[in-house]
């Protein structure tokens, strides 16, 4: 029979068994990666060279080639045909199946023991960094590099091209109109909210906190001396009429509720402001995906309708529209607060590097933000579109009943909603056996009554690769409903 191709030299034969076609054919790839003869990078033959190869239907090599893409041994690329991926070779060595194995609990046992990785990895809170168009990347950080090296450490009032490059951008993203010199720039959201904490004296007082909420945020401003008073968010996000005489702020997520995804509508927003300014309760507005939405038109952010009385403190960060390695985000204070701001930053000593945030400035100036939030929100609109249909294809292919699937409308996440009697962390445990990270909403809830459900982040999940991650969480989940 003759070889596929001179340049790879492969003799593939189909395995004996009574597999699928499909399978078979995946499993006759493994075994050539699994000795060797195919390794990371390696280009795919055709799928019509394949099929003349083994003698069989194109379409079977399709199917096959879809189901190595679906459970992450192979990457397809328009234009670049079909390559073997990164860390394929540990897990065909390790005998990872590209389809869900049935067989004995003893033998699901055995092959969930020799996964090395997950296959599919749904940890909500990352963006995908391969979507940044390279040349941008590398031209802003030239940019910056360019510029004369000074010994100066920067200070809260550093970085004035930064500062004044993300006030153009928040005023066209967001709404928010405010001056270069209202900003503060400070490495990540948690150095945010402990400048915060410091500066409007809430240690030891009350901080209404979402329940689901961000669990990150909330240690963060526990560890800082405040008292966080967890509060039921609804299907619109936090509720205005929670707050009590006693609170001294409220942290929110009202662009995408985290992490059930509500999107706060106008009429709340306007209340929780009004109120908060009645009161003098510091509303914290955490717009940690603000720019993502699909399907829905923009709202507006609380710090945009706050005009008069200034008493939303907003803060944004790039680790959701860039990468989180660039550990960079701001805050935009009431007038009242920046001076103590300040000091509490020089006090900390926090501070962000100057290239960094030249480089920010030059990516969001040349409109190379602008590109990129267009190319990522197409992106990832279709990653949502392709999971949560193949969710629901899967849930209702299984007869699931009492299953729901919320937060669709923006952000980078959605979440499975599941019964109350079900235990999502035992679900979730089961799951990455399975070969799928995908946190369940234990992580957030703060007591045992809360939702059950799974937080599903679809940012960095190919569609190719949706059907597959779909069909192990519908398997596992009709388990679980019994």
């Amino acid at each position: 029979m003759p070889r596929i191709s001179p340049e790879l030299h492969l003799t593939w034969r189909l395995p004996h068994t009574d597999a699928p076609l499909r399978h078979r054919i995946a499993e006759s790839i493994l075994d050539e990666i699994r000795v060797g003869r195919l390794r990371p990078g390696d280009p795919l033959p055709s799928t019509r060279a394949l099929a003349d190869h083994l003698t069989v239907a194109r379409a079977s090599v399709v199917d096959a080639y879809d189901e190595l893409c679906a459970s992450g041994y192979a990457n397809a690329r328009a234009g670049s045909g079909t390559r073997i991926a990164p860390g394929a070779d540990v897990a065909a060595r390790a005998h990872v199946a590209s389809h869900a194995v049935t067989g004995s609990p003893e033998q699901a046992s055995a092959a969930a023991q020799d996964t090395p990785d997950a296959l599919w990895d749904l940890t909500p809170g990352h963006p995908d960094p391969g979507l940044i168009s390279t040349t941008d990347w590398r031209r802003a950080w030239r940019s910056a590099a360019a510029a004369a090296v000074t010994s100066d450490v920067p200070g809260p009032d550093g970085h004035p091209e930064l500062r004044q490059s993300l006030a153009g951008h928040l005023r066209r993203t967001r709404g928010i109109t405010a001056h270069a010199d209202d900003l503060v720039i400070v490495p990540g959201v948690g150095s945010a909210l402990r400048t915060l904490v410091a500066a409007a004296g809430l240690g030891g007082r009350d901080v209404v906190f979402e329940e689901p909420g961000y669990s990150r945020a909330r240690r963060v401003l526990e560890a800082s001396g405040a008292r966080t008073r967890c509060v039921p968010v609804d299907d619109d996000g936090l509720d205005p009429a929670v707050q009590r005489r006693t609170d001294a702020a409220a942290y929110c997520t009202p662009a995408h509720q985290y992490p059930m995804g509500a999107r706060m509508p106008v009429g709340r927003r306007a209340r929780l402001v009004a109120d908060a300014a009645a009161s003098g309760v510091l509303i914290i507005e955490d717009d940690y995906d603000g720019e993502f939405r699909y399907d829905v038109s923009a709202l507006p952010a609380l710090r945009s309708i706050d005009r008069g009385s200034e008493c939303v403190a907003y803060v944004g960060t790039a680790s959701k529209i860039l990468t989180p390695a660039i550990r960079m985000a701001w805050v935009i204070a009431p007038p009242t607060l920046r001076t103590e701001l300040v000091r509490a930053l020089d006090t900390s000593g926090e501070a962000c590097c100057s290239i960094t945030a030249l480089a920010l400035a030059h990516f969001i100036d040349s409109g190379a933000l602008s590109r990129h939030l267009a190319r990522a929100s197409r992106t990832y609109a279709a990653r949502r579109t392709a999971f949560v249909t193949a969710l629901h294809q899967q849930l209702a292919a299984r007869g699931v009943d009492g299953v729901g699937i919320a937060g669709i409308e923006a952000g980078l996440h959605v979440v499975v909603t599941l019964p109350r009697s079900v235990d999502d962390v035992a679900l979730s445990a089961e799951l990455q056996d399975r070969g799928v990270t995908v946190p369940s909403l234990a992580d957030y809830r703060t007591t045992p009554s809360g939702p059950r459900g799974l937080v599903c982040g679809y940012a960095r999940l190919p569609e190719t690769r949706a059907h597959g991650a779909a069909e192990v969480i519908g398997e596992v989940v009709r388990r679980h409903l019994g």
